[in-house]
């Protein structure tokens, strides 16, 4: 197998509990759900061989047996979406060349941004995971800030070095840079996009260490890898036009809605 791509999903999340099995609502005004949409989302990536779902919840289950998702189970003690991807691809017994973690909350990602980032990890084989990075525009900038000075904690931004390999993540809006940025072009802050792909080794060596203390402090399970010394490569994806927005909380429903809306997503 060349590529599995899995959705890690839980019920119980911290921020927003039941958060795979909220509705969404697009332009043509069906509503479904936040893991039939990131479902949807995933089916059409070129180049993967298979897709599954892995959760702990039996609701999280049925609902996505219902519409048509190959389900794995996994224990309620995976602590975030990397170690549940680990148990998945253990469960299973398979044994692909890359493993993609679509985190079950972004369902705006677009399939380039996922094929852009396997072709990314295959590229530099000094890698052990690789994950992409959008340059902010001036609105997704303004948008990181407000969430910060409301005391939300919204998406994640990266840093990382001229060799493209990470530096930092933080749900801090970073590098601090004064000012507006009216052009994309200009903005110096890249939006952290919540998708993984891992060699298989690395996935098992994760989830055979401890949690990272920076991992700990900012709630960020990329950090782990980081902190071990893994190499991380940000592979810089285009917007293509669309907007980008991850459901980390009960007011991003309307926020995503209304992207939908403006993008004509059904």
């Amino acid at each position: 197998m060349s590529a599995l791509l899995i959705i890690p999903a839980r019920h119980a999340s911290t921020r927003y509990p039941g958060k795979p099995l909220v509705d969404l609502t697009g332009a043509s005004g069906q509503p479904r759900t936040l893991i039939r949409r990131s479902w949807d989302a995933a089916m059409a990536v070129q180049g993967v061989d298979r897709v599954v779902v892995a959760t702990d919840d039996d609701r999280i289950r049925q609902h996505a047996e219902d519409f048509g998702a190959e389900v794995v189970m996994t224990a309620t003690t995976c602590r975030n979406g990397t170690e549940r991807c680990a148990e998945a691809v253990a469960n299973l017994g398979v044994s692909p060349e890359i493993v993609v973690n679509l985190q079950g909350d972004a369902p705006l990602t677009p399939a380039w941004f996922v094929e852009d980032l396997v072709a990314g990890l295959r590229a530099h084989p000094g890698a052990d995971v690789a994950t992409p990075v959008l340059r902010c525009s001036g609105r997704m900038r303004d948008d990181l800030i407000a969430d910060r000075m409301a005391g939300r904690v919204g998406g994640t931004t990266a840093v990382f070095g001229h060799d493209r390999q990470a530096l930092y993540f933080s749900k801090e809006v970073i590098p601090f840079a004064a000012g507006t940025f009216a052009a994309q072009a200009d903005s110096p802050v890249f939006h952290h996009v919540g998708v993984y792909a891992y060699r298989p080794g690395a996935l098992v060596a994760y989830a055979g260490w401890d949690e990272g203390k920076l991992e700990k402090l900012e709630g960020l399970e990329q950090l782990r890898f980081l902190e071990r010394g893994s190499r991380i490569l940000c592979v810089e994806v285009e917007a293509r036009g669309r907007q980008f927005w991850e459901l980390n909380n009960p007011e991003d429903v309307a926020r995503i809605e209304t992207m939908m809306r403006e993008m004509k997503i059904d």
